[in-house]
């Protein structure tokens, strides 16, 4: 099981083996904060005795020789037997699934393989956030004697980190109900960090034993050594029983690691087959941030905060994983059974999300806060507007998101704001077919719309510690939106409401080594924070991002995909304040008042090191898009004049788009007059990519797009090794790339899939899958670079990477939303840009008369669900 042989090598793991005995060994994917990755910490064995114990045979399930192998004073792991050669091995992977299977290793007579199986299951907000995994053993005896096989699960009392040594840590055996017996670690963390207890367990039937040994140490000075315990299983196959009846260890003592085995043990008849599973849980109630506020994880809504739940967590681990992988099937079945798309293809779209469990995700259980919140917390962040005054809600308000509004006008004003009375739109629905509708939001999403699901964090990386980084998040959501529809409504939520606030505490910006506030109101924040999400939001120093171009757009474009694909009215109407605020903020880099936007000669956008001058392709196609998305939003709303408003800016701006940037093949790079301002930039049709994903009309004429897209893939694609590296973000029109900066001469691997997307809605199927082709054959193929379940933001033509684990590649989940759109999307009402009415230039602006607004917030809050909280 060494090297490359661990890919899939575009296998469909369920049609190896009649049996589906297909396997996993190590633990790649499993949750630690709600979701998300801990240092994996423990080892799988197996002892097999054959012919009244004449033939035996002992090994690590894992491949390869223990670093300190061949000291004969070890008692350590070393002193086990590191005796698997690998090369019948092979590792299988399909998250939230895999497989590792062990043909002939170590007895050439026995077939093991190990499944392991995490509850991540689409639209199931409960079980997809217990901390759990399971391993689900298959042992098939291909020999003539009966084999009495021992699997042995051990496990570290450990987190990594200072507290590993630090003591006073303690194992517990328990022997819980329905045949599920283990041993509990419980982990007293350092710096006053919220414990954590580790549960691992076997479940007993009547033909596996189970047995334990709730402790063991790694040194010569513990009272039974690892290699110890490696003896008694060579000699018994087993432990005593016994061993359950000792209660807690005495803690363990500063610079002693604490260990623990579980031990399962069956006979397998000649050509039989037998099923040993096992599961870990942890339970770690409590998140706690380095500046003080702490959370409870979503879990503890349903199993409590006492560290005993992961006993619970086990059990329910091993009596329900069955019908979690019923349901996992149920919703990969479809893609993979879908002959039109690419083995590779299917491949890496499942497993490009381990990103949702790997990426420092947190969830906590928004309806119940942690007790034990900081004391000196800052006073509540004023936000005010010059038409809205609202003020930050309390943490445990309806989604954390709440606006008290705090305006004297009255609700029953004659605006334009026209719902009917069942919340359906004014606009008829134009409907057209679809032969083939995927699962996502699914019917259950939207009728039970209360349910409260928590809130949802994970990081732009693990190099780049930022929450939900919204530039990144842009590419990313599409995964969330499919797949947990209501999370990603929350993050929008949250986002909605930074929108509205301001934060006046000045931070020094390193690139230009000026200062500024932190959040200034009516500006998209480009992260939730590091040191205390929510509370202080944009902890990104490098520019000054209520400076940038492409957030605010960013916003108004995944707001409107993510209400137009749910038909969520009530959360329409809950962010429409913010979605028009952030509208009407980016009117000031308007600098000609021909309605589109420019750049200001800094990199003030993604690209946050490719300085961009005048008008950009990128961020002026965004802006356009959100012009079309926003007009379309305020129609649906019934905000008519706001829609006109919009749509008569979006005319001035695409026809001075047009002028400034497109060349007759493709639009330049900006409108300025640097080396690299008519470089072909891969990613300078995000705008129409995402108004198009969202059921809008295209922003630009068909030969523009298609021209454009050719064009990327001719250059940006296929000049870079042949397109098998995917799209590099800059090339120059002589075919050279673009060595500007750093990133003009890298391939994103997320940008890449969502260019991949771009030409798949323009029909251009065969270019969308050799552009993204590129980065599964460079990033997860056994010609590439390994970057399994690591793909980082991007790689030079080289192949030197930068920034491992990362968010954006999720943009491969935008492929599919274009292969299997939502019904919702696909009959959503198309706003015609011709049909428009001609209001007068004074009356251009996007920002109302501040009666207007205050009109349109009254009415909008008078509306069921909505969050406003209506004081007339």
């Amino acid at each position: 099981m060494s090297g490359k042989r661990l890919l899939m090598e575009g296998k469909h793991p369920l049609t190896l083996l009649p049996e589906k005995v297909v396997s996993h060994l190590h633990l790649k994917e499993f949750h630690w904060e709600g979701w998300g990755v801990a240092v994996y910490p423990g080892v799988s064995e197996i002892f097999i005795s054959r012919d009244g114990g004449n033939k035996k045979y002992a090994s690590v399930l894992a491949p390869g020789q223990h670093e300190g192998l061949g000291k004969t004073s070890d008692e350590g792991i070393s002193s086990w037997g590191w005796n698997l050669n690998g090369q019948h091995s092979t590792y299988h992977a399909l998250f939230p699934r895999a497989w590792t299977i062990y043909d002939g290793e170590p007895d050439p007579d026995l077939k093991v393989s190990c499944r392991q199986i995490s509850p991540f299951v689409p639209h199931d907000y409960r079980d997809s956030s217990l901390p759990t995994a399971v391993f689900v053993y298959t042992l098939v005896n291909t020999g003539k004697e009966r084999a009495k096989v021992s699997l042995l699960f051990t496990w570290a009392n450990s987190i990594g980190g200072i507290s590993h040594l630090s003591g006073d840590h303690v194992n517990e055996p328990f022997i819980g109900e329905d045949g599920v017996s283990g041993v509990l670690l419980h982990h007293k963390t350092a710096k006053g960090n919220p414990p954590v207890t580790f549960a691992v367990a076997a479940s007993e039937t009547q033909n596996v034993n189970v047995t334990v040994l709730p402790c063991f140490g790694l040194t010569e000075g513990s009272f039974i050594t690892a290699r110890k315990m490696w003896g008694k299983m060579m000699q018994d196959g087993q432990f005593d029983r016994e061993n359950f009846n000792i209660g807690p260890s005495m803690p363990s003592s500063p610079g002693e690691t604490l260990c623990a085995a579980v031990s399962a043990s069956a006979w397998v008849e000649p050509h039989g087959k037998c099923t040993i599973a096992f599961a870990l849980a942890w339970s770690s109630p409590k998140i706690k941030f380095s500046k003080g506020s702490s959370y409870h994880r979503r879990y503890t809504k349903f199993y409590g905060i006492s560290e005993r739940a992961a006993v619970d967590l086990v059990h329910d681990a091993l009596t329900n994983y069955k019908h979690w992988e019923e349901e996992i099937e149920k919703w990969q079945s479809p893609i993979l059974e879908d002959i039109r798309l690419p083995e590779w293809y299917k491949f890496t779209l499942f497993n490009e999300l381990y990103f949702l469990v790997a990426g420092g995700t947190v969830w906590i259980d928004s309806s119940s806060p942690s007790a034990d919140v900081k004391s000196d917390q800052d006073p509540p962040i004023k936000v005010e507007s010059k038409n809205i005054k609202v003020t930050e809600a309390e943490m445990n308000c309806r989604h954390s998101t709440g606006f008290e509004h705090t305006s004297t006008s009255g609700c029953n004003s004659s605006t334009g704001v026209g719902l009917k009375q069942n919340g359906s739109s004014t606009i008829p629905r134009k409907k057209r077919s679809c032969k083939h509708f995927s699962h996502h939001l699914k019917t259950e999403d939207q009728l039970d719309g209360n349910e409260d699901v928590g809130r949802f964090l994970y990081l732009e990386g693990v190099e780049y510690i930022m929450w939900c980084t919204y530039d990144v998040h842009f590419y990313a959501s599409f995964a969330l939106l499919e797949l947990f529809p209501k999370i990603e409504l929350n993050i929008q939520r949250d986002f909605a409401k930074a929108v509205l606030s301001e934060d006046g505490r000045k931070v020094k910006f390193l690139a230009e080594g000026n200062y500024g506030i932190r959040k200034v109101r009516g500006a998209v924040p480009h992260d939730l924070g590091t040191h205390d999400p929510w509370n202080e939001m944009n902890a990104y120093n490098i520019h000054d991002t209520s400076k940038w171009k492409d957030l605010n757009s960013k916003f108004v474009l995944q707001v409107y995909r993510d209400f137009a694909a749910t038909g969520d009215m009530a959360f329409g109407i809950e962010v429409w304040p913010a979605v028009r605020t952030a509208m009407e903020y980016m009117e000031q880099f308007d600098r000609d008042d021909d309605g589109l936007i420019e750049n200001d000669g800094f990199p003030d956008q993604t690209y946050d090191a490719w300085t961009v001058h005048g008008v950009s392709a990128y961020c002026g196609c965004l802006w356009l898009a959100a012009l079309q998305a926003a007009a379309a939003m305020a129609q649906r709303l019934g905000d008519k004049f706001f829609a006109e408003t919009c749509k008569t800016k979006f005319f001035s701006a695409k026809s001075a788009f047009e002028k400034k940037l497109w060349n007759g093949s493709y639009f330049n790079y900006d409108s300025g007059s640097s080396s690299n301002s008519k470089s072909i930039q891969a990613d300078q049709l995000a705008g129409q990519w995402y108004t198009s994903s969202s059921g809008l009309g295209p922003i630009f004429d068909e030969f523009k797009t298609r021209s454009s897209l050719q064009k990327i893939f001719d250059f940006n694609v296929m000049k870079v090794k042949g397109g098998r590296m995917g799209a590099v973000n800059g090339m120059h029109p002589n075919g050279k790339v673009d060595e500007s900066c750093m990133q003009s001469r890298e391939v994103w691997t997320g940008v890449t899939y969502a260019v991949a997307a771009n030409m798949l809605l323009a029909g251009m199927e065969e270019e969308a899958f050799t552009t993204a082709e590129g980065i599964f054959i460079a990033g997860w193929s056994e010609e590439g670079f390994g970057y399994w379940f690591q793909t980082p933001e991007g790689w030079t033509t080289n192949g030197h990477y930068r920034s491992l684990i990362y968010m954006r590649p999720l943009a491969i989940w935008s492929m599919q939303w274009v292969l299997s759109p939502p019904k919702a999307i696909i009959e959503a009402p198309k706003i015609n840009m011709m049909d428009r009415i001609v209001i007068s230039p004074a009356t251009f602006s996007l920002s109302l008369p501040e009666t207007r607004v205050r009109k349109i917030a009254n009415k909008t809050a008078c509306f069921g669900n909505s969050s406003l909280q209506c004081t007339c």
